[in-house]
């Protein structure tokens, strides 16, 4: 049987002991924008589908999940790395979100939160005539943007 040596890795268990590691644990994640979407994956291996919670309310999204481990009474541990207990992410939404269509699957121990963009957020163009004259002026309004073409 391989060993692997780590010297760190009592002290990493004596820490967590003394600093009370069974509160909530973060979830590692990614958030990209893809065109009028924003996508965050989180990585949730072993959970149990049943037991993820997305909650919305007002502008804060919260992700919870629990991580239950098999309890093997009477056996001899020789390692024990995977932790178990809750997993807790709170992330604030911002201005500009479709709150009433987010949607989550989770699939493969990841799960994918996909957060629309509200129509009143997205680029729009906006049409402006001028006094007396059939020329028609187009200003792109874009809140990273303004252009002005004629």
């Amino acid at each position: 049987m391989a060993m692997n040596f780590d010297p760190f890795r009592d002290l990493d268990r004596v820490a967590g002991a003394l600093l009370d590691t069974r509160g909530p644990r973060l979830m590692p994640m990614d958030l990209y924008r893809d065109g009028d979407v924003y996508i965050l994956s989180a990585d949730m291996p072993g959970i149990d589908p049943g037991s993820v919670d997305v909650d919305v309310d007002g502008q804060l999204l919260t992700i919870r999940a629990e991580r239950t481990l098999a309890n093997h009474d009477g056996v001899k541990w020789l390692t024990r790395e995977r932790q178990s207990g809750s997993f807790l992410r709170q992330l604030n939404l911002g201005q500009g979100i479709d709150i009433e269509a987010i949607s989550a699957s989770y699939d493969n121990g990841v799960l994918s939160v996909t957060i629309p963009v509200s129509e009143k957020a997205k680029p729009r163009k906006v049409q402006v005539t001028t006094g007396g004259t059939e020329q028609h002026d187009t200003i792109t309004v874009n809140e990273h943007e303004q252009r002005i073409t004629k």
